[in-house]
């Protein structure tokens, strides 16, 4: 049975409102996907009863477990491959040769799902010989409770690390668990995992040398790309970088981010003087 109008319009006024990512029209599969699993745990016949349950009780966990369940995204290992190039190639060299040494290098990985992409910082970077004596901070960061704690565990089953990871850094990196594979305490206690939703200030203390921002405008109208980027600014260094996805930009949206060419790609930082 296809999911009703109103049930669609409730739904996306509900993640809209929490989150500010917007489910257009033409995205009902998506929800009746998404809900399904839900509906089924929860014994309902189908997701308009569900959610038709849920508005009744209005109980604050069954609707941040919808909320989850639509902003959850599936992710990878060193996903699209060229920001990780671009951190070894471009990224380091950059901020070492602004800063002569590169003591500390605090990284902010935002809407981090289930740890993959601030795991592969991690591992990239503790692969760059210029990065040995270097203190590297990783904070990641979801709006879902459910992927932080998979995430902190640390722990993969043998699929997910098919998923783009390569043979050699699952040898280097992980150690056989059971049936799945876990990443070495060494590179869990570089990353500290927190809970944050876009539409708040960054997570607090210094200033990010790097941020990950990808794959995650996109579901934003352009006033809310627009309020991200200027909070994700003003708490970034002046020569830090900003990664955004393959169809992400911020040309047309905020002039003070310079575009900076990399192989295959760009990567933004703050344009001097436009603080």
């Amino acid at each position: 049975m296809a999911l009703t109008s109103e049930t669609f319009t409730y739904v996306a006024t509900l993640v809209r409102q929490r989150s500010a990512i917007m489910l257009e029209p033409g995205k009902e599969y998506l929800v009746e996907s998404r809900l399904l699993p839900l509906a089924r745990e929860a014994g309902v016949a189908g997701v308009d009863d569900y959610v038709r349950s849920v508005r009744r009780t209005s109980r604050p966990q069954d609707l941040e477990l919808m909320v989850e369940a639509l902003t959850t995204n599936e992710t990878s290992w060193f996903r699209d491959s060229t920001p990780f190039t671009a951190l070894t190639a471009d990224i380091v060299p950059e901020l070492l040769a602004s800063r002569g040494a590169l003591l500390r290098l605090r990284v902010w990985s935002a809407a981090c799902s289930t740890g993959q992409e601030p795991y592969s910082i991690a591992m990239t970077l503790a692969e760059d010989v210029r990065c040995r004596g270097t203190q590297v901070e990783i904070v990641a960061t979801d709006l879902s409770d459910q992927v932080l704690g998979r995430a902190k565990e640390g722990l993969y089953s043998q699929l997910e690390v098919n998923r783009g990871l390569p043979a050699p850094m699952l040898v280097r990196h992980f150690s056989r668990e059971g049936a799945g594979w876990r990443i070495s305490r060494e590179l869990r206690a570089k990353i500290s995992f927190e809970r944050h939703n876009l539409l708040h200030a960054p997570p607090a203390g210094p200033r990010f040398d790097l941020v990950f921002l990808r794959n995650v405008l996109i579901y934003f109208d352009q006033p809310t790309k627009q309020a991200i980027l200027r909070r994700v600014q003003q708490h970034m260094a002046p020569d830090g970088f900003l990664v955004l996805g393959a169809a992400e930009t911020t040309v047309g949206l905020d002039d003070t981010w310079e575009r900076v060419a990399i192989s295959r790609g760009s990567v933004y930082r703050p344009r001097q003087g436009a603080r």
